[in-house]
């Protein structure tokens, strides 16, 4: 079993962190060495082993490590806080700037729409109306209602994304999640902000105008189960829209291939259009339909179950190889 979360984290600074987090790079490819680390995070349960809910309580609790020898200090003087909070919080990234690579497929979509999220968190993905886009070549304000306070996300696109030219229109929207974080709880809010990476400044600050957008729009996210509770939420839905179910970094931590399959059985049988943005082995049956090579360090951007393009994990990059 450390050999398999040994692995994880090699994989993680590898593919993830690399280029994007030299201290993440660095401190993961540390723990995948660490005899010690190892054995404190086989420890926990192995829904609660990954590298970033690990490094974020880690800074929760004692701060940025500085180097390898400040990490193993920090896991032998504060483990029991680490584990703590490790077994209390989930990895809710909940990264706004990901709206910049799903509105290319909101803004394709009869409008209005009614969007329904699976692993909402703080609600911060169901405003994608609420916020600004650099596209490079083109600009998307946000709305004049809420110009003053939210933020623009970066997203680099190639030529063949059909890049939107105005903001969706949504009439309803809700997200369903297992623990839903509060706009109002500080603690909730910080540990947002904790799970941005370290040297990722730009990336923090859009988070928090994020939130203070969401606010002053809060989204309704209600408690449920994916596997569970979807039929129930996609009822509350108003006729009269297209009704949209979405997720990104969610199904991941489904462990089961079947609840996954069955979670995209009930999306399609319920007539929504469903949009998926995960990273590829999350359904293998799309990601072996990709016509370009497969990208470990992207997500794999799926609409009913076609893959179209290879997303940037926080939304900082759109490649769309799929039909308009």
């Amino acid at each position: 079993m450390l050999d398999a979360i040994a692995e994880r984290y090699r994989r993680f600074a590898l593919d993830e962190a690399h280029g994007h987090s030299p201290s993440y790079e660095a401190l993961a490819g540390h723990v995948a060495r660490s005899d010690r680390i190892l054995a404190f995070l086989g420890a926990l349960p192995a829904d609660r082993q990954q590298p970033n809910l690990f490094f974020a309580a880690v800074r929760l609790v004692a701060g940025l490590p500085p180097d390898a020898h400040a990490l193993d200090e920090f896991v032998e003087q504060h483990a029991n806080s680490i584990a703590a909070v490790m077994k209390d919080r989930t990895t809710q990234t909940n990264e706004p700037g990901r709206c910049a690579v799903l509105l290319p497929v909101l803004s394709l979509l009869p409008q209005p729409l009614a969007i329904l999220e699976v692993g909402a968190a703080a609600g911060l993905c169901l405003l994608p109306d609420h916020y600004g886009y650099n596209y490079v070549h083109r600009h998307i304000a946000p709305p004049e209602a809420s110009r003053a306070i939210a933020p623009v996300f970066p997203c680099t696109a190639n030529a063949l994304t059909p890049v939107p030219t105005a903001l969706p229109q949504i009439g309803w929207r809700r997200g369903l999640d297992l623990n839903p974080l509060s706009l109002a709880s500080r603690a909730d809010t910080d540990w947002l902000a904790t799970l941005v990476w370290p040297e990722q400044l730009a990336r923090l600050e859009r988070l928090r105008a994020a939130i203070a957008t969401a606010r002053h729009n809060p989204p309704l996210v209600i408690p449920g189960d994916l596997r569970t509770d979807l039929e129930t939420a996609l009822k509350a839905a108003p006729a009269g829209m297209t009704l949209v179910v979405f997720h990104t970094a969610v199904l991941g931590y489904v462990s089961a291939q079947s609840d996954r399959d069955a979670f995209a059985h009930t999306v399609r049988a319920s007539g929504a259009i469903w949009i998926s943005n995960e990273l590829a082995g999350t359904y293998p049956d799309i990601a072996e339909r990709t016509p370009v090579p497969r990208r470990a360090d992207r997500f794999l951007l799926a609409v009913d179950g076609k893959p179209v393009a290879w997303t940037g994990p926080h939304g900082q990059s759109i490649e769309w190889f799929g039909q308009r």
